[in-house]
């Protein structure tokens, strides 16, 4: 399976958008070690996971991932943690 998260440093008022197909607790532990050089989210330890969107492909999950970068607003990652129908549309929305 794919995902898309969104973690949330506290310490910082900064989210991140990812994805992984690997263990979810697994992959933020990485990003608060710093396991991933030169990674925008280094400059934190405190990431929690926000939000986690299953995606049925790898195809689909890049472009979530995309149009919630595009978006450019944290209101509208706090909306898709607020609405889950904005999840259900971006789901169906790039469905194969």
């Amino acid at each position: 399976m794919n995902f898309r998260y969104i973690i949330y440093s506290k310490d910082y008022n900064k989210y991140y958008t990812g994805g992984s197909h690997e263990d979810l607790e697994t992959r933020i532990q990485n990003h608060n070690n710093k396991n991933y050089d030169n990674a925008y989210t280094s400059f934190a330890n405190d990431w929690k996971l926000y939000l986690c969107i299953e995606c049925t492909s790898f195809k689909q999950a890049l472009k979530i991932e995309k149009h919630i970068k595009l978006m450019k607003s944290t209101i509208y990652i706090e909306n898709l943690k607020k609405y889950p129908e904005m999840i259900e549309k971006l789901i169906s929305k790039y469905d194969q």
